[in-house]
């Protein structure tokens, strides 16, 4: 085909980008420019906190994923230069040329102007970041002595999450399981403190009323501290400063993890393309930027008509995105008409600690380790190559999927 010798320039490596890449692999010659060396399936990042799943299932290097058909870059786009049909790589001297670019940078940890916020909040975005965390758990329950008091051994464990949504909530009886399982282990009184703070009214928006009611029962089960209508004002290295009808409070923490969105990238910032007021690309239904015809944009800097309001900012949407994106591609190039796609919710899967889930079949609410099964089976089928999805489904079938006790720093 003619079309196979034009170029594809692809900046992202996410769900968006890097299925794009796939997807297109032989078809036109495409490169893949990512700032990271290695994909990240964000929706079981909670897992690999956990120990239940390894690096490798979730965050394999690009060329473990891809072959000799995509040329891939590790890099930062710095300038893109849309009359030219050029883009300038921080790690490359010469510019990448293009037929068609496709823009899939994905978001960055929104800290909305909190005081302190971005000097002394954890992010949850990639594998260093839960690294980080894991670290921090094992540290402070390190410090605490064996006849330290039950309730000063509370003070001494609390841990704040900003954000109610579903990673928010994942992440919060996540960390409960773990600490309250290494408590018993290690002998030690009382138990594990956890604050979840949300600004809104209720948890998990966008979520169901039955996956939200199961979501608050676990929570309640697991002696989680939520906090609805709650702002918070101020983070600091071992405390979170939180406003509630009026009424402000400090609490002393080991450490604030923020889960409470994100924003556009800076390299879309920077870039002149018509955007929304809160400053997404506007793309028409075949994934086109508006008024620029070889400029693709998906994911979460993409803002797209008539999707349904629990979609935007999930890697099921970017997922739907990349293969729209990829048959338009092909037939741009081709000559061919693009074509649009209906995007569909693929179901509500949430994980709640190390031994439950809850999951919304046919309508209902599916909850315990059944769900927890199931929750696994559906994300294996969506890693990114067959070859790896068979890797990561032997491993978890023949060795299991437990979580891993939050063991004393150098122990092994």
């Amino acid at each position: 085909m003619a079309y196979k010798t034009k170029k594809v320039l692809i900046i992202g490596g996410g769900f968006g980008g890097l299925f794009t890449a796939l997807s297109l692999a032989g078809d036109a010659e495409v490169t893949l420019v990512s700032e990271t060396d290695h994909f990240c399936f964000r929706p079981l990042l909670y897992e690999y906190l956990s120990g239940e799943v390894e690096a490798w299932h979730i965050a394999p290097d690009y060329r473990e994923l891809i072959d000799e058909k995509i040329n891939f870059v590790r890099g930062t786009a710095e300038v893109i230069d849309f009359e030219a049909q050029a883009v300038k790589v921080s790690t490359r001297h010469e510019s990448f040329n293009y037929e068609a670019l496709v823009l899939a940078v994905g978001g960055v940890t929104n800290y909305w102007g909190v005081a302190g916020a971005e000097e002394f909040a954890l992010p949850f975005r990639d594998i260093s970041d839960a690294d980080n965390l894991r670290n921090q758990m094992i540290g402070a329950l390190d410090e605490i002595a064996p006849n330290l008091a039950p309730q000063d051994v509370r003070d001494e464990q609390t841990f704040a999450i900003v954000g109610g949504g579903a990673s928010g909530v994942e992440l919060a009886t996540k960390m409960s399981d773990l600490l309250t399982d290494a408590f018993q282990g290690r002998g030690l009184k009382g138990a594990p403190h956890i604050l979840l703070f949300e600004m809104g009214e209720k948890l998990v928006p966008g979520m169901g009323e039955d996956i939200r009611e199961y979501v608050e029962k676990t929570l309640l089960e697991s002696h989680i501290d939520v906090n609805l209508q709650t702002k918070v004002l101020e983070v600091k290295p071992h405390s979170i400063v939180s406003e509630h009808n009026g009424k402000q409070t400090e609490i002393k923490t080991v450490s604030t993890v923020w889960t409470a969105g994100v924003k556009v990238n800076p390299l879309i910032e920077k870039l002149d393309l018509p955007k929304s007021e809160n400053g997404l690309i506007l793309v028409e239904p075949t994934m086109q930027v508006k008024d620029f015809e070889n400029v693709f944009a998906l994911g979460d800097i993409a803002k797209v008509e008539n999707v349904a309001s629990q979609l935007p900012g999930t890697a099921q949407l970017a997922f739907q995105e990349s293969d729209l994106a990829a048959g338009n591609i092909r037939a741009f190039l081709s000559g061919k008409e693009l074509k649009t796609k209906h995007f569909e919710e693929l179901g509500e899967a949430v994980s709640l600690g190390t031994h439950n889930a809850a999951v919304l079949v046919g309508g209902n609410v599916v909850g315990g380790i059944l769900a927890r099964e199931a929750r696994f089976a559906l994300y294996t089928s969506r890693l990114p190559t067959w070859h790896h999805r068979l890797k990561v489904g032997a491993s978890w079938f023949f060795g299991g999927t437990a979580p891993k006790p939050l063991q004393p720093l150098g122990y092994s």
